[in-house]
């Protein structure tokens, strides 16, 4: 009989541990720091400032942006922005349209729409609508996005 309630204990126990260890929920402000910094992001880029809009990715980033034909690495993650800036032309952002987050322990994954053109001199420019997925790494305090995908869509979904 002591056998038995020892093991029962046990197991007990083991499934306590188990259970704590894959909670998903998140604290409110991880939710509020990552839409945050996915306004800073476009922010730097509509500054053209390139080494704050850098320091938003990981050293290890793997990810395949909609105007490029293979995926790329943290290298080329400002090649979309100085392949416009370099003819003259500035990012402007239209609308952005959250539409899901979630985390899990360290791993954030944030979804949503962005509408943007890049403009001439004039403010002439061809609206463009993509829908973005960033995957989100928190090492110590700091998150960093390590990896993403977007595509683009004809026009932001109806309200």
């Amino acid at each position: 009989m002591a056998i038995v309630v020892t093991v029962i204990s046990m197991s007990l126990a083991g499934a306590s541990v188990v259970s704590s260890q894959t909670t998903t929920s998140s604290p409110p402000e991880n939710e509020k720091t990552l839409w945050k910094l996915e306004h800073d992001y476009f922010r730097f880029v509509e500054a053209n400032d390139l080494k704050s809009y850098s320091g938003l990715w990981h050293d290890d980033f793997l990810g395949w942006p909609s105007v490029s034909p293979v995926p790329v690495h943290k290298d080329h993650i400002t090649d979309w922005i100085t392949a416009q800036t370099s003819k003259g032309m500035a990012f402007k952002l239209i609308e952005f349209k959250p539409a899901s987050l979630q985390i899990t322990e360290n791993i954030g994954v944030v979804c949503y729409w962005v509408s943007y053109k890049f403009a001439d001199k004039d403010g002439n420019g061809a609206p463009y609508t993509i829908r973005i997925t960033h995957a989100w790494l928190k090492d110590g305090k700091d998150w960093r996005i390590i990896g993403g995908m977007s595509m683009p869509i004809p026009a932001i979904p109806p309200q």
